[in-house]
């Protein structure tokens, strides 16, 4: 496990770049999963915080343009796909 993945990140205009744990949440995001509960078991074991969290964090990456920068394919796919279910609501 990363080291404390609970700690606050860097806040968006920070020129520091993203935070180790920012790079992990976009780590696990960019790989696939088997099968159902196997990327929320990854997400509690890797990096020690809920799902929900998890999701937080990278809801908030992806207005992030530091995280746009490190991983432009992925914050893109996932700016399209929650664009789309906005679009649906």
């Amino acid at each position: 496990m990363l080291a404390d993945m609970t700690a606050p990140t860097h806040g968006p205009d920070d020129p520091d770049g993203l935070s180790d744990r920012d790079r992990a949440v976009l780590a696990v995001e960019r790989q696939s999963w088997a099968g159902p509960g196997a990327k929320e078991r990854a997400i509690r074991e890797r990096l020690g915080i809920s799902p929900t969290r998890y999701y937080q964090l990278l809801n908030a990456l992806l207005d992030d343009r530091r995280a746009l920068a490190e991983d432009p394919v992925t914050v893109n796919r996932l700016r399209r796909v929650r664009d789309a279910r906005r679009d649906r609501r």
